[in-house]
């Protein structure tokens, strides 16, 4: 009986590999994933002490050696045991250039891992936030990283599989140039969205005017950025678009210089007039959040004895630069009222001139008196 058993598993064969020779390599493949498998969770402990005692590389390296793919690992080990078969030739090349690609694989997991670990820290340190706060610096670095990476990775195993990449390489240049005539207009926004993301004439967070467009940005992407209005509907606008207009930025404006202009009736007397530039002074200077600039009589209007102010708000907060202007109104109005200051009104003159005596007036017959409009 034990014979036929011995017999049944040496003699019987498998594409000419004898049943107890696979079950051996079986055996191994099994022996030898439990054995890695191991050896990673006992690196993968020491590196996580270390991490607790010393700072963020480890901490990455920690991250990069638990993301080990258990079925690269689980196909490495059937690759160790197939190598104890007495495969034929063709079948040990085949074998070999596996080997290759499940390496390749793998190290490109970990590094494709490592640079997302150390991209999100850099920019958490150095800019406003990782990779999910809408940076489009980062996103784009992550992404450039990544292509890279896996282009090289794959060149790499179609080079050891016996393809020519040099041919392959060629015509990727070739069909490369046709694909970026036919996405020019995606490609202007993404190369636009990375001169945002450099030069920054704004971020996350800041209170923009593009043109007739105003609101707070909310998203920097690759193709488009998306601000959120005073009204509250979101805008989207594409980048290439932003960048080739002029952009005003309030959310780094220091103080707020502020213009304002009022006009005095002609019929105030020559004193009060004398004494309306020292009376905005006094009104601006009583607000704590002002600077005084100047105070002029401008000019002499069509209606108005005209006067041009200037002040300087020391907050950039729009709220606070209106209850500003407000308290220097009411602190206007009520001095201008104690000197005898009228503000001018905007006013038509009607010239009121005698007709002779039998002229007609608009159709109406002969006789009476018309107005005239100057």
């Amino acid at each position: 009986m034990n014979d036929r058993i011995i017999e049944l598993f040496t003699d019987t064969t498998v594409f000419g590999i004898s049943i107890l020779n696979l079950l051996l390599a079986l055996c191994v493949a099994a022996l030898t994933f439990l054995a890695c498998r191991a050896a990673i969770s006992f690196v993968l402990r020491r590196v996580q002490r270390w991490s607790e005692q010393d700072g963020a590389l480890t901490q990455v390296m920690a991250k990069v050696v638990g993301g080990t793919s258990n079925s690269l690992l689980f196909l490495a080990s059937l690759l160790v045991g197939l190598s104890m078969l007495d495969l034929p030739e063709r079948w040990l090349d085949r074998v070999g250039s596996l080997w290759f690609v499940v390496a390749a694989l793998q190290i490109g997991l970990w590094v494709n891992r490592a640079i997302a670990l150390g991209l999100s820290r850099y920019f958490a340190r150095h800019g406003n936030g990782g990779l999910n706060q809408g940076s489009a610096l980062a996103t784009l670095s992550a992404w450039g990283a990544r292509v890279l990476l896996w282009s090289v990775v794959l060149l790499a195993m179609l080079s050891n599989v016996g393809v020519n990449i040099t041919a392959f390489v060629a015509s990727l240049g070739v069909g490369g140039i046709a694909v970026a005539l036919a996405v020019q207009n995606i490609l202007g926004d993404l190369f636009a969205s990375l001169s945002i993301a450099v030069d920054k004439p704004f971020e996350v967070g800041d209170f923009i005017v593009i043109g007739p467009l105003a609101g707070t940005v909310e998203h920097v992407g690759l193709k488009t950025t998306r601000i959120r209005s005073l009204g509250g509907e979101q805008i989207v606008m594409a980048n290439a678009s932003m960048i080739s207009s002029t952009i005003q930025n309030y959310k780094r404006l220091q103080e707020r210089r502020i213009v304002f202009e009022f006009g005095l009736s002609y019929d105030t007397p020559t004193e009060a007039v004398k004494k309306a530039p020292g009376i905005v002074e006094e009104a601006i200077k009583a607000q704590d959040q002002a600077r005084f600039d100047r105070a002029h009589l401008r000019g002499f209007g069509k209606e108005a004895l005209e006067f041009e102010c200037v002040y300087i708000v020391k907050d950039p907060g729009y709220n606070l630069y209106m209850d500003i202007q407000q308290a220097i109104n009411f602190r206007l109005l009520e001095r201008f009222s104690r000197i005898g200051a009228t503000f001018a009104v905007p006013v038509r003159a009607i010239k009121v001139t005698a007709l002779p005596h039998g002229a007609d007036i608009q159709g109406q017959g002969s006789g009476g008196q018309g107005y005239k409009k100057a």
